[in-house]
């Protein structure tokens, strides 16, 4: 009896998995099984697992012809998996010596949803960004009348898919279509109803690696639409729980908005086409002229601000110098001198 499924998806990663591969495979017991899913790889994606079920033929892999979407494919994955539980897995982290284990011990509580803590690291694996991403240790544990309390919990961690393993029931008894095209299909998933019984593990169990994921073309549309959009239509959840997580839509925070322009995350095209029609009031002149702002100077400007306030190794400043479109000479110079090694975009 298959009591966990590891369900991974994938797309043109081949460069990426098999260090994650590594990572998972050697924990793995006759009870707990991996399978993934490719998003139809025009890379050498099929050759590396092969590789790699040449050594461990319990390793499950389907090939779609046709990409439907990162949260297709995940529902595609959970729909094939053997095991009471998913546990939903990015194909570039990486997973902590004993983490399968610790998920496992959790599980016999029989929870219908258990949530991990991971660190986040620089691309090369090289640098600690954040140590931790929740902001407790240790095991909280929900019932029917903590929804607000599991909300402001867990949300910070449920943007990262790897931290959430899942009761196959009670994905399959929600409306996950109803999310697709969300990337966040397992927020959606967990925020349709509270779940009756969860825990949220205050234990770094994975290693993300940051400023690699595919969607970062389309920050700004999932960050500024997507995952408020998520939130405010949580069903169970009280008005102030859902403030709590988003306060206000980013567009209408000016200081989240330079961080998108000088991302290269937010210009002309992206006022076009998700503010121009909207309500804006005081605010359409301001985000009007920030979709204008030369992104070059606005990226040195970034630069220097996340330097003087000792964010070096902030997710935020190493995004901004490694993967804007406007990062340049200067800014990289900046980030040289402040300590940035890694600061080639």
């Amino acid at each position: 009896m298959t009591r966990l499924s590891i369900c991974m998806v994938t797309r043109n990663r081949a460069g990426f998995i098999g260090e994650t591969l590594d990572s998972i495979l050697p924990q793995l017991t006759p009870d707990i099984e991996l399978l993934v899913v490719d998003g139809a790889s025009t890379d050498s994606t099929p050759e590396v697992i092969a590789r790699y079920q040449r050594n461990y033929p319990a390793l499950r892999y389907y090939r779609e012809e046709t990409n439907s979407g990162i949260d297709g494919d995940y529902d595609k994955a959970v729909g094939y998996a053997r095991g009471d539980y998913c546990w939903l897995m990015p194909d570039d982290d990486l997973l902590k010596p004993g983490a399968v284990a610790r998920v496992f011990e959790l599980l016999s509580e029989e929870p219908e949803l258990v949530l991990v803590d991971a660190e986040v690291r620089d691309v090369k694996f090289e640098r600690l960004l954040v140590p931790r991403r929740l902001s407790f240790s240790g095991v909280r544990r929900y019932g029917p009348g903590d929804a607000d309390r599991f909300m402001v919990d867990a949300g910070e961690i449920l943007s990262f898919i790897g931290c959430t393993v899942v009761r196959r029931s009670f994905w399959e008894a929600r409306d996950r279509k109803r999310h697709y095209g969300s990337f966040f299909v397992h927020v959606g998933v967990v925020f349709e109803a509270p779940p009756r019984s969860a825990i949220i593990c205050g234990e770094t169990l994975m290693s993300i690696r940051y400023g690699n994921s595919m969607w970062t073309p389309r920050r700004f549309e999932i960050w500024a639409f997507s995952w408020p959009k998520l939130i405010y239509e949580a069903r169970g959840y009280s008005d102030e729980a859902k403030r709590a997580l988003m306060p206000r839509p980013p567009w209408r925070d000016l200081k989240q908005m330079i961080s998108f322009r000088a991302r290269g995350a937010y210009g002309r095209r992206e006022y076009r086409q998700f503010l121009s029609k909207r309500r804006l009031g005081a605010m359409r002149p301001i985000l009007s002229l920030m979709a204008l702002v030369p992104g070059k100077p606005l990226h040195i400007l970034a630069t220097l601000l996340f330097v003087m306030r000792r964010q070096i190794w902030a997710p935020g400043s190493y995004e901004l110098v490694r993967c804007s479109p406007y990062s340049n000479a200067a800014s990289r110079w900046i980030a040289r001198k402040a300590g940035l090694v890694d600061a080639s975009p």
